[in-house]
């Protein structure tokens, strides 16, 4: 049997998520926030829902064969605690998400667009990391994982030396939803058992409040 189901009722409109999201009404209830940016199937983002069940956790994803597939799992498992937004990352974040609303964000393997004239199309610039840094909730945290090099040579120093950002002394930290050294992607199991290179961080948000960027 296909794991491909029609449009979930996990999932939100795209526009409407775009113009605003209250949490509240997303979920159902109140509780902690949770973001994953760039889900692929859901292995990461279905394994802290079942873990996690009083956590909130939005999986936002391009791909739309990967979304169904991961919300098909996730109605399988009866997960209530998870939504899934089809929406340029970017966009979400700068549009969509409420002010110090977010309690963690994970960016793993966000794709590297690797050609120079397409650098200006990854998630991981200085704008988005402002809207990162004003969604997020004092002392939350932003965790990312990449297999390239050139592309974490970008991402640390932009995280390391954002005033809003303190990085952790090992990525995780103690309240990471899962065993931080494990694969946590279908991706990073593949890279694992190729020997291929990943690179990790995790930053905490400062406690001061950031001024709005528009």
């Amino acid at each position: 049997m296909s794991e491909i189901a029609p449009t979930s009722p996990l999932r939100l409109d795209p526009e409407r998520a775009l113009s605003g999201l209250d949490w509240e009404r997303v979920f159902g209830s109140p509780g902690p926030v949770e973001v994953e940016i760039g889900i692929g199937k859901g292995r990461f983002l279905l394994a802290v829902a079942a873990a996690r069940p009083g956590v909130r956790l939005l999986g936002v994803e391009w791909a739309n064969e990967y979304l169904r597939i991961a919300e098909a799992r996730a109605e399988r498992r009866g997960l209530e605690n998870v939504r899934f937004v089809r929406a340029d990352a970017r966009e979400l974040v700068a549009r969509g998400i409420p002010d110090a609303s977010v309690d963690a964000y994970y960016v793993f393997y966000p794709d590297p667009w690797p050609k120079k004239r397409h650098h200006k199309r990854r998630f991981f610039q200085r704008p988005t990391v402002d809207h990162l840094a004003r969604t997020m909730r004092p002392g939350a945290c932003l965790h990312v994982a990449t297999d390239h090099e050139e592309y974490w040579d970008q991402i640390e120093p932009l995280l390391d030396r954002h005033p809003d950002f303190g990085r952790l002394p090992e990525f995780g930290g103690e309240s990471f939803p899962m065993p931080a050294d494990a694969p946590l992607t279908n991706f990073e199991a593949k890279y694992e058992v190729q020997g291929r290179n990943r690179h990790r961080g995790s930053w905490r948000r400062r406690d001061a409040a950031a001024p709005s960027r528009g």
